[in-house]
């Protein structure tokens, strides 16, 4: 299905972590998710910058491990992707989760987001993981959401 897709893609690095996936993974990630064309920037950040885009825009004073904007919803879908280096490597040690599994699930999940998914009520959010689940399997991680 996603292969008729279209992506444009622009991953920028701006964290000194040492362990961040390559341009071509997250391309692969992206692609899989893909419902429709989109066209997205894709910034690795720091806890700083992190922290301050989530104050900015959604009001609450902490780095969170991924934010999506959408700012043109129709096709191709426009957008941006802030993915929070040093939260993602801290969740998926708390998690025991290897990095670039955890990586992985955090793109699928900001690209769904970009294509309309949402987790507001608990149907949404259970057609969302489904939909995680089944590509993370398909790309050959653990499920994203067992408990360990």
């Amino acid at each position: 299905m996603s292969e008729a897709h279209e992506l444009s893609l622009s991953v920028q690095y701006a964290s000194a972590a040492k362990k961040m996936p390559t341009r071509q993974q997250f391309r692969r990630w992206v692609k899989a998710a893909l419902e429709q064309d989109v066209q997205m920037a894709l910034r690795i950040v720091n806890e700083a910058e992190g922290r301050e885009l989530n104050r900015s825009y959604r009001g609450k004073d902490y780095a969170t491990n991924v934010l999506t904007f959408v700012y043109d919803d129709t096709s191709p879908i426009y957008g941006d992707v802030v993915i929070c280096a040093p939260v993602v490597a801290r969740e998926a040690r708390e998690q025991g989760k290897e990095l670039l599994a955890h990586y992985a699930h955090l793109t699928i999940h900001a690209a769904l987001h970009l294509q309309g998914y949402d987790h507001e009520n608990r149907r949404d959010a259970e057609e969302m993981e489904a939909r995680e689940t089944a590509l993370m399997l398909k790309l050959r991680y653990p499920a994203p959401y067992l408990i360990r």
